[in-house]
Order: structure tokens, then C-alpha cells, then sequence
């Protein structure tokens, strides 16, 4: 049964023929379109020309490796990426997070496996607009116009990757309030990352990256030791 053509469109990325066919085969019973690239220059040059909705991005690639093809993807595109390996290693893990990777899956995968965090990455990039407010000022320094996907520091509109921006969310509008990880990672990636503690951490260190006058001292998202994070309570001095 042939794709819709308002399906996501799906690029995967594999020097290997064999597992590009077990893929595709697999995500066309889930009912999405696909298309291939069996290196990472092929992979730069599709995601250019056919902007897919994400990309399967393999690491171990001969001549450009899937961490050099993901630098050249984040210089122009936001397009969701998920890596795939044969090593369980966590430096590996934590290189293509830290890369921009929005999900890493680990080889042997089963199709099962592949579909649901395909739909959770899917997902999280496909946010509705929470508020019906048109500009969220936190302070003179932050303001937040989710509708837009907005954030303005100091005046100047800064970018957040998807997952960045629903973590932001999550956080402003509980502000007061302590998210665990848990919480976390079930409202921002899904209950299919209930153990995934180390993307809450890297996430929330991008985030103060981008917005805190001083990551190191943060003012907006604070550590709740051993339980989770709270965005201060901005609402609380405010005049009524």
C-alpha cells in the first residue's frame, strides 16, 4: 500500500543496502514515505533538495561519518535527526546529543523500537501552541512568544532546537513548581524515555546556555537536587 501523500517524509542514511531495505521496509508498513542516502555527502545534499520531516542517520559511515554529516545538517536545517549505532557507548550518546541529535537507538533495533521513538521524536517536533498569549515577558532580559516560537534575550530573538522549546515550555508554565525528572521526560520526550535521565540534564544545560545571563548561576531554571528542576516564580512579584 503506497504512502499518502501527506505522509512524514522519512530520509534514511546507511552505507549498508541491506539494512536501508529493513528499514524502509518497515516504515512503509507504519505508513510513512521514504527515501535514502548511502552517505553522509548524499544525506547533506536530500536533506537540502527534499527537507524531510527526520532523518535515520547512521554513525559509522566510511569518509564522512554521521557526527560530521549532523554538523553540516545543523548549519542550515532543524530537521529532527535520530542516530543509529553499533555501539552502546555513552561518550557516543552524548557527542551526537551534544551534536544536536534529538534521539540516539542503538544496533540491533527492533522495528517496534524504531517506530516508537520515531513517533516520539515526531512528536515533540510538532507542539501546539500553548498559550493564547501573544508575548510572555519573564523580566527585562526574557521574553517568550511561544505561539511564534519565539525567545527574545536582551532584545535579540535567540533559536531553540523543537525539543528545547517544549522543554521551555513545560518549565515557564509551572514556574514555582518542581518538575522531576520524571515528569520531565514524560511530558517533553514521552514515556518511551522514562530512563533517558541524561537528556533532561543535557537539555536543561542547553537551555541555560542560551538564556541565563550566567549559566553557571542560573536564574530561571533551578536545580532541585536529587528530585528535578523549577523556572523561578516570575508571576509571584508581579502587581495584580
Amino acid at each position: 500500500m503506497a504512502a499518502r501523500d501527506d505522509a512524514k517524509l522519512i530520509l534514511i542514511v546507511d552505507d549498508e543496502t541491506r539494512m536501508r531495505r529493513f528499514m524502509q521496509m518497515n516504515l512503509d508498513l507504519e505508513g510513512y514515505r521514504v527515501i535514502e542516502a548511502s552517505n553522509g555527502l548524499e544525506a547533506i545534499n536530500r536533506v537540502r533538495e527534499d527537507l524531510p520531516d527526520l532523518v535515520l542517520l547512521d554513525v559509522m559511515m566510511p569518509e564522512m561519518d554521521g557526527f560530521e554529516a549532523l554538523g553540516y545538517i545543523r548549519e542550515t536545517s532543524t530537521v529532527p535527526v535520530i542516530m543509529l549505532t553499533v555501539r552502546d557507548d555513552e561518550s557516543d550518546k552524548i557527542k551526537g546529543l551534544e551534536l544536536g541529535a534529538d534521539d540516539y537507538v542503538t544496533k540491533p533495533f527492533s522495528p517496534r523500537e524504531l517506530a516508537s521513538r520515531i513517533k516520539a521524536v515526531i512528536r515533540r517536533t510538532e507542539m501546539d501552541s500553548p498559550s493564547d498569549k501573544s508575548l510572555l515577558v519573564i523580566d527585562d532580559h526574557l521574553q517568550i512568544d511561544f505561539n511564534r516560537r519565539q525567545v527574545f534575550v536582551d532584545g535579540k530573538e535567540i533559536k531553540l532546537r523543537p525539543t528545547e522549546y517544549r522543554l521551555l515550555y513545560h518549565l515557564v508554565n509551572n514556574a514555582g513548581y518542581t518538575l522531576t525528572h520524571e515528569m520531565i521526560l514524560s511530558k517533553v520526550w514521552g514515556y518511551e524515555y522514562r530512563e533517558e535521565s541524561q537528556y533532561v540534564r543535557l537539555y536543561i544545560t542547553y537551555l541555560r546556555q542560551k538564556i541565563e545571563p550566567d549559566p553557571g548561576n542560573p536564574h530561571y531554571i533551578l536545580t532541585e537536587r536529587g528530585v528535578g528542576y523549577r523556572f523561578f516564580d516570575f508571576n509571584k512579584n508581579k502587581v495584580k
